[in-house]
Order: C-alpha cells, then sequence, then structure tokens
C-alpha cells in the first residue's frame, strides 16, 4: 500500500520545534525502520505540486502533463458532451491585493454556496461559450469548460499558485492571451455583481476571478484505483465514489493508494498548530492501524509519500526492516532529508 501525506514534511526552518511536540511514535518508526529512504525534487517546468503531479501519474496519459480535467468530470452526471472535446478545470477564486503583487487565497475558506455560485456561473457562462465552448456545473467550487482549440494552453494548479505572486502563476502559451481577456471579461461581470455586493456587506471574501487548469481530452480519462480522504472536490472526483471517505479497515481489505489532504490547508496558511492536530489524528486513524497490518503480516510493504512544495520524500517500509532494532525510531528524517 502507498500513502501520500501532502506537506507532511515541515519547512526547514521550523522542523526542529515541529517535530519535538509532535506525538507519532508510528510515524517515528516508520520514517527509521525503513527498508530504502530516497528524496525527488520536483520538476520546477511543471507548475504543480508533487502529490499533484503524482496525482496526475495515476489517473493521466503519459506525458500529459496535470490533466486531470477528464478524470474529475467522470464523478459527475455531466451528460454526452463531456464524453468528447478538450475541458479544463474552472474554480471560482478570490485574488487579493498584497503590497507589491496579488495572492491566490485558498480556496478551501471561501466558503461559496450553492445559491452563489450558480449566479456567478450564469453570469459567466457566456463569456466562456464566446471564447470556446459549454461550460458545465458541477459543484459550487468546480465547473468544466470545454475548449477545444486550447490544449497548448499551459495552466498551473490553484494549490501550486496559492501564497505565491499570481503573475507567476497564470496561463502561458499560444492562447495565454485569449485566456487573460476572459478572465478580464469576467472579472468585469462580477465586479458588482449581487453575489459580490451580498458577501462584501457581511464581510466574506469577494468572488473576483476564476481559476482555469487541468485541461485534458475527455478520451484520454484513466480510471485508476485511488482512495482520497477528503480535500477540495476535484481531488475527491478522482476517486470512484465509495473510496472517497475510506477508513482504515476497508483500505486493509482491499489495498489502494491513499491520499491524505488534510495538511495541506494548515501548512499553506503557515497554521502549524492545526497541521500538529492533523498530524496526530493522521497518527491515530492511519499510520498506527497500517504499521500494525505491516508487523503481523497483514500488509507486506508499506510505501509513505511525504511532500513539501519542491521535496517527495519516499519511505519504503518492510515487516523485516521493522526488526531493525539497532535504529532509533524518531522524526529525524523530516530534517535530515534535503
Amino acid at each position: 500500500m502507498t500513502v501520500v501525506l501532502p506537506f507532511a514534511l515541515p519547512p526547514t526552518e521550523l522542523a526542529g520545534d515541529l517535530i519535538r511536540v509532535l506525538e507519532t511514535p508510528a510515524f517515528a518508526t516508520l520514517l527509521s525502520r525503513h527498508k530504502r529512504l530516497q528524496t525527488r525534487i520536483v520538476d520546477s517546468e511543471s507548475r504543480a505540486l508533487p502529490h499533484e503531479i503524482w496525482l496526475a501519474q495515476q489517473t493521466s496519459q503519459p506525458g500529459a502533463g496535470i490533466a486531470l480535467a477528464a478524470r474529475a468530470m467522470q464523478a459527475y452526471a455531466l451528460g454526452a458532451a463531456a464524453q468528447q472535446g478538450y475541458w479544463f478545470m474552472v474554480q471560482p477564486c478570490h485574488l487579493q491585493l498584497a503590497r507589491t503583487h496579488l495572492l491566490l487565497a485558498d480556496q478551501r475558506h471561501l466558503n461559496l454556496s450553492e445559491a452563489e455560485s450558480r449566479a456567478l456561473y450564469d453570469s459567466a457562462r457566456p463569456s466562456f461559450e464566446q471564447h470556446g465552448g459549454s461550460l458545465l456545473y458541477a459543484t459550487p467550487q468546480l465547473w468544466f469548460w470545454r475548449a477545444d482549440g486550447w490544449a497548448s494552453l499551459d495552466t498551473a494548479t490553484p494549490d501550486a499558485a496559492v501564497t505565491q505572486n499570481v503573475a507567476d502563476w497564470m496561463p502561458e502559451g499560444e492562447h495565454a492571451r485569449s485566456c487573460r481577456r476572459l478572465q478580464n471579461e469576467i472579472q468585469m461581470a462580477w465586479h458588482e455583481h449581487p453575489v459580490n455586493q451580498a458577501r462584501e456587506a457581511r464581510g466574506a471574501a469577494l468572488i473576483n476571478a476564476c481559476w482555469i487548469w487541468g485541461g485534458a481530452e475527455a478520451a484520454h480519462a484513466a480510471r485508476a484505483p485511488l482512495a482520497i480522504a477528503g480535500g477540495p472536490d476535484w481531488m475527491q472526483a478522482l476517486a470512484d465514489s465509495a473510496w472517497r471517505q475510506p477508513d482504515v479497515q476497508q483500505l486493509l481489505a482491499a489495498p489502494r493508494p491513499l491520499l491524505l489532504p488534510g495538511l495541506i490547508g494548515p501548512a499553506q496558511a503557515g497554521e502549524w498548530s492545526l497541521w500538529l492536530e492533523r498530524m496526530h489524528a493522521i497518527e491515530q486513524e492511519w499510520l498506527a492501524p497500517l504499521l500494525l497490518a505491516l508487523r503481523s503480516g497483514q500488509l507486506n510493504q508499506l510505501t509513505l509519500l511525504l511532500n513539501d512544495r519542491e521535496r517527495t520524500l519516499q519511505v519504503d517500509c518492510t515487516r523485516m526492516g521493522l526488526h531493525a532494532f539497532w535504529r532509533k525510531c524518531n522524526l529525524d528524517n523530516l530534517i535530515t532529508q534535503g
């Protein structure tokens, strides 16, 4: 079994302080008594985070980049139109002004309601259809747009752009100028929209832009066995419905790769007390039972994939490796691997 833990690698400057207060003996055992440990640096040209690249490799055609839209569409009843063409994911978002540049707010905190999203969708749809084809509604924070002629558009994932200068993560390539024009039209349509007037009145973040990304050919959507415990709508859509909130017994009965995305939001926001709380929950709900299964022989091998924005630490654990009693169990590998 493979377990992917995005942002389980803490920042170098905080790692020492964080591991001193982490009470995760199962995690320490797996990190220390491994069969193999290796670090990889993410391709800086991918415009995605390491776990997103891993997800794309599980669900997309080789060489397709972060082509996740078509696979995510399979989770929604969007009709025959979704069976062909080239599709992007579209996510309503909030851009905020920092001192010298724009920042993309984490969409996990937008609290966009169904009614608000439907109204914004209706307002934006004519512009999308004028620049490409159909705009389909899936959830308040996830729409899909058909743009058959835009396959060369190079986009970035929203989580990769969060906390960064948005200018560095805007779409690039042949259709980048047309994409910026489309985004400007959406911004103008939403600038004084009643939805945003009501949100401003109650102190909520304005929905003042949309993020376009994840373009993929519908015919190339691959179905891979994945389990995903939570996360944004697009991420959960990559797993079959029965595997979107699995428990450990379900996974042990039918092992498949598991993504645990609960650390992403706190790490991106620098909320390290919440990060610690969720690490302790992951220890109790997942890592301790999986370690027990490895020791008992119920699992032959357990691989942990830990990452931050730039690195992936792969930890391969076997039952025999757990007998390496001379290795002291600690979390030091969260610091020393670089």
